[in-house]
């Protein structure tokens, strides 16, 4: 009882507007804690009011940058802003962590904002593992938007989408065949597309090329669909950041006028619900690992005596027991 207690109080000053509670709450989450299913019990009633924008694409085309401005267009609007910056060095390391830092000084001191850089720790994605109840905590925490950047490692970052309201892919003109590279992969979860970096050459090209994929992608849906607006931006001065807030405010009003948005956040918690229960799973097998009973299956499936979809069979039967 007494521990439920400090995490119902640690979530109290979170809610409060204490930055130490929330860093708390998702370091609790970051290193597994013994409690976090205490967390995850006082948090659920108070979540599911934040509106979560996913940034992803490309390294170099400014997401950081988009990030911090995209901050102070919804401080301007009142609006209090969670950040949270994936990466995929170690947290011990620095490397990137110490770069979104930087680029994001400007809301250090800014009671209404606050940033956590997560580390990959090898989760594949585009993603940190602990991200999903992160983004819980920070919505629970009474954050209005919370805003994912993603580690920019190309095609793999598509992660972002089961977990964001609405994704923003962006790109910037002068990176070769960069469209063509990407198309099987993040252009395909963009709800809005970001054109970073316009006062270069070539531009007004990318843009051009985006529409004629955004055409192509359409010709065989039925129904109701949205159209990813193309959004040109020069982040670093500010440029274009009002338009992009228009597009995103534009596709989370048609989201909720269609249903999408329920439809996707009852995606979002199937997805985390599922991970959980895999980690548990795997966690299981992994205590077998001491015993006999995989030994003895792996043993019989190398001699071909046994096919491994029986001994997985065999094994999941085991984990019944």
């Amino acid at each position: 009882m007494t521990r439920t207690v400090e995490v119902s109080d640690l979530v109290d000053r979170a809610r409060a507007g204490q930055p130490r509670a929330v860093a708390r709450l998702i370091s609790l989450v970051e290193d597994a804690s013994p409690h976090l299913r205490e967390v995850a019990e006082v948090l659920a009633p108070l979540t599911g009011r934040a509106r979560v924008i996913g940034l992803t694409g490309p390294p170099g085309v400014g997401k950081s940058t988009s990030t911090s401005v995209l901050v102070s267009a919804f401080r301007e609007q009142g609006k209090r802003v969670g950040v949270l910056a994936v990466d995929p060095s170690s947290p011990f390391s620095g490397g990137a962590l110490l770069g979104d830092r930087v680029r994001m000084q400007d809301h250090a001191t800014d009671p209404g904002v606050f940033i956590r850089s997560m580390a990959t720790r090898g989760h594949l994605g585009g993603l940190s593992w602990a991200t999903p109840q992160a983004l819980r905590v920070l919505d629970a925490a009474g954050f209005d938007v919370v805003l994912v950047e993603t580690v920019g490692v190309g095609q793999s970052e598509v992660e972002v989408v089961s977990l964001a309201d609405s994704t923003l892919v962006l790109l910037a003109p002068g990176m070769g065949d960069g469209i063509q590279a990407a198309k099987a992969g993040i252009l395909e979860v963009a709800d809005v597309f970001v054109v970073n970096k316009a006062d270069r050459d070539g531009a007004d090209a990318t843009a051009r090329d985006l529409k004629y994929m955004i055409s192509l992608g359409r010709r065989d849906r039925e129904g109701p669909s949205w159209r990813p607006p193309i959004v040109k931006t020069v982040a670093a001065r500010g440029e274009g950041v009002t338009e992009l807030v228009e597009a995103v405010d534009a596709h989370h009003a048609w989201m909720t006028e269609h249903g999408e948005l329920e439809r996707r956040r009852a995606q979002r918690a199937a997805s985390e619900v599922e991970a959980i229960a895999v980690a548990q799973l795997r966690s299981r097998i992994g205590d077998l690992r001491g015993g006999a009973a995989l030994e003895q299956l792996a043993k019989r499936v190398a001699i071909g005596e046994l096919d491994p979809y029986t001994a997985a069979d065999h094994l999941i039967e085991g984990l019944q027991a």
